[in-house]
């Protein structure tokens, strides 16, 4: 099956990416290298083409009402022009996606969902509607998306734009122009960092790259791929959908109740939450450090005296904090801070420890 592109493939071409299939779209995973890319991030800036992200609209007199029955997150609390982090969630309270919701105003909301959901996410969608006076339209291929990230990030768009980037607080966004191109520029990302994730026309999209590279020279700025997005997120503690996050967990068990807003009304799922807070969840996602020398990896087996009880389910070495990290779900009465267990290395019942995540915060 041929890949699907985006409208930067050639841009990393001619950087010298290394591409790989990722869910079925062509994608670079690196440019110089992991490492360094993920260190560019922390120290200075890193630039992401994630224009695979999916982009739902949802239009109408009973758009919020829609979106409140879909998500588990309440967005009544909205303003326009605000965001939030939220789940559309299935009867037994388990993730269809994680998603941002992007209030335009009260009829208009705009939700990105991972790439590899779109289509089940759009057909969910669909197949929820109950009369509502809505419109729900995939317009994925509208948006070009780039990831601006990095404690420089701000400095450098804000070279490239006259909007009064300061002003926008985190998880907030405007319509603005960018290099003169109409954009929608939101203070969100998916690494730790402050920075900006820009939305404009596929076509536009290009010219953006080469002209943000050209503004972020002197400030360090490099092309980062899926592989340092990766390793960012997991010291972020940020969960991946596939690997942390699925269609078999709950929003309560991956630890993400603050987002669960149970007392907002109806939700798909809402009564089998309400029911696993009031038994009380059994295990949880927890983070967790490599006691010795060796990296835990996805799908790791997860033991604790002598048994089986999992696998590790996002593991790397953490390349600014020089740790070795991961993410696991762990029996409930095992997720204390300072318990210990094992993760099994080629055989080798190698220690870990539950850590308070995330494992890395920046400075304010």
């Amino acid at each position: 099956m041929e890949l699907k592109q985006t409208p930067l493939t050639d841009e990393h071409r001619a950087l010298g990416a290394k591409m790989i299939d990722f869910h079925g779209w062509e994608m670079p995973v690196q440019y110089e290298g992991p490492i360094p890319e993920h260190l560019a991030v922390r120290t200075a800036a890193g630039m992401f083409d994630v224009s695979h992200m999916g982009e739902i609209e949802i239009k109408g007199h009973d758009a919020l009402k829609l979106v409140q029955k879909l998500t588990c997150n309440d967005a009544s609390k909205l303003s326009d022009g605000q965001i939030q982090y939220s789940a559309i969630t299935y009867p037994q309270g388990t993730f269809v996606d994680d998603v941002t919701v992007h209030r335009f105003n009260g009829e208009h909301f705009f939700l990105c969902v991972n790439a590899s959901n779109t289509d089940k996410d759009f057909e969910w969608i669909k197949s929820q509607l109950e009369g509502e006076d809505v419109e729900v339209l995939n317009t994925s291929a509208n948006y070009c998306q780039i990831a601006l990230q990095g404690p420089n990030a701000l400095r450098i768009l804000q070279r490239l734009t006259d909007a009064q980037l300061e002003a926008i607080k985190y998880y907030w966004f405007i319509h603005g122009r960018v290099d003169s191109l109409p954009a929608l520029i939101a203070r969100t990302g998916y690494t730790g960092e402050d920075g900006f994730e820009i939305y404009v026309e596929p076509d536009a999209g290009p010219r953006l790259w080469r002209r943000l590279i050209e503004a972020g020279r002197e400030d360090g700025l490099a092309p980062a791929g899926l592989a340092a997005r990766n390793t960012l997120r997991i010291e972020a503690r940020m969960a991946l959908y596939g690997n942390d996050i699925d269609e078999t967990t709950t929003v309560l068990e991956a630890d993400l109740g603050w987002i669960c807003k149970l007392d907002k009304g109806d939700f798909i799922g809402r009564d089998a939450l309400i029911k696993q807070k009031e038994e009380g969840i059994k295990r949880k996602l927890i983070g967790f450090e490599m006691l010795d020398r060796a990296p835990a990896r996805d799908h790791y087996p997860v033991v604790i005296d002598g048994r089986e009880v999992g696998e590790v389910t996002s593991g790397s070495p953490a390349p600014y904090l020089k740790k070795n990290i991961g993410l696991t779900y762990l029996p409930i009465e095992h997720c204390s801070v300072g318990t210990t267990f094992s993760v099994m290395i080629r055989g080798r019942a190698a220690p870990a420890q539950v850590v308070a995540t995330p494992f890395y915060k920046r400075k304010k």
